[in-house]
């Protein structure tokens, strides 16, 4: 077990420790990150590959205390270092769909290329090669009575954790902080795209009783057909109700404690960090305007815990990277947040 019984929380990080600067390892941390390099399928801007990295150094600049969970942290945190085979098997396979995506955004058929056929054939076995990858890493750290969440990398990545969490916890519900739905079946042609994220998790994991999705600003019409037809295993809060409910005299809080009474027992939390506003992180794989302050959210996910639900878990996913590293330094509040929600109710 770590001890940090000497561990000075006041004092400048060393680098050559883990995230937040703890001197944490694989076996004696509470709390484990699986770290995802991954962004095959993004459809606009790259780069959410390398956030684990850059979030990681961000992170010795976050403080430690928390004064809604002051102690959390000396449960230690460990974030697992990028593993190159999986980042290189992305950057190799991100090629390979730009080309794909080029192709088909012409209107050119698919049948018509068999080169264009291999290419998506590859994309999408490499995908379900990574959904399992997060699996296995998963359910291992599970079999160590291990607290698990993820850090992107793309939306695509957290498909395998959800099944292991399905095994190790049986029915739990998402709490999805999004602008998009990523409700669209197979977007254009690639099954485990970042877009599809919650439809393959809702057809693949019959344990996940229901999707609340919230601050929504951008989805199609196939996606809102889908949540009409859901008999309200998706129920969403779009970014614009959001708004014109408080224009109206609503408060955030009862928008909030209405939106958490919409979630079962045991929930993990989907963060996919364009649900903010983009001066938060403009370098986000697909930004869109509006969005939350990450104060409203830190208030959302606290609403959780004093509900006495259950937080089993979380992900991070779509820190991008840009010329300065205040994508990073969000990205690593976010996170610190997040990790300390997790060990703290738990």
């Amino acid at each position: 077990m770590l001890d940090l019984t000497n561990f000075d929380q006041n004092g400048v990080s060393n680098p050559n420790n883990n995230v937040f600067g703890l001197p944490s390892t694989e076996e004696n941390a509470d709390l484990i990150i699986i770290n995802v390099p991954w962004e095959v399928t993004v459809s606009y801007r790259a780069g959410t590959a390398r956030a684990p990295e850059n979030v990681l150094k961000a992170s010795m600049q976050v403080d430690l205390y928390d004064p809604d969970f002051p102690d959390a942290w000396k449960r230690g945190y460990y974030l697992q270092p990028t593993d190159r085979t999986i980042l290189l098997k992305s950057d190799f396979l991100r090629k390979e769909a730009e080309l794909y995506i080029d192709y088909i955004s012409k209107g050119e058929e698919l049948l018509k290329n068999q080169f264009m056929c291999r290419t998506i054939k590859e994309v999408n076995e490499g995908g379900a090669y990574l959904n399992n990858w997060v699996y296995e890493q998963a359910k291992g750290y599970y079999n160590q009575n291990k607290l698990v969440c993820l850090l992107g990398g793309d939306h695509s990545t957290p498909l395998g954790l959800y099944k292991a969490q399905a095994e190790k916890h049986g029915a739990f519900g998402i709490l999805q902080i999004d602008a998009h739905c990523d409700l669209r079946k197979a977007y254009g042609g690639l099954v485990y795209s970042h877009a599809s994220i919650m439809y393959n998790a809702l057809n693949e994991v019959p344990e996940i009783k229901n999707l609340v999705q919230v601050g929504v600003r951008d989805f199609g019409e196939d996606e809102w057909e889908y949540i009409k037809n859901s008999d309200y295993r998706v129920i969403t809060y779009f970014d614009k109700e959001i708004k014109e409910r408080q224009y109206g005299g609503d408060t955030f809080k009862n928008i909030a404690e209405e939106i958490v009474s919409k979630l079962p027992k045991k929930v993990h939390i989907s963060f996919d960090i364009d649900g903010l506003d983009p001066k938060l992180c403009p370098d986000t794989g697909t930004p869109v305007p509006g969005g939350f302050e990450l104060d409203r959210v830190f208030f959302l996910f606290k609403k959780i815990v004093e509900s006495g639900r259950e937080l089993i878990g979380f992900d991070l996913v779509e820190i991008g990277i840009g010329e300065t590293d205040w994508n990073a330094n969000v990205g690593a509040r976010a996170l610190y947040k997040l990790c300390n929600l997790l060990a703290g109710s738990n």
